[in-house]
């Protein structure tokens, strides 16, 4: 069976600003600080939530993304 890998950038997008920004996310390790390139908002996980990636990009990060494919 073949092995399905994560994907390694998500879109995160501002709750303040609204602008979205495609970044490249860590591999094995949770980004919990996200400074927004246009407002300078510094986003952290949501309640309940690993990273930022998971709280506010388009795609959980890595070490989500495999634990869900289990």
């Amino acid at each position: 069976m073949p092995t399905i890998e994560p994907e390694h950038y998500s879109e995160i997008i501002c709750p303040v600003c609204g602008s979205r920004s495609h970044e490249q996310m860590p591999e094995d390790a949770c980004q919990i600080v996200y400074a927004c390139k246009n407002c300078g908002t510094v986003l952290h996980p949501k309640q309940g939530d690993c990273c930022v990636f998971c709280s506010y990009g388009s795609v959980p990060c890595p070490p989500v993304q495999r634990e869900r494919l289990r």
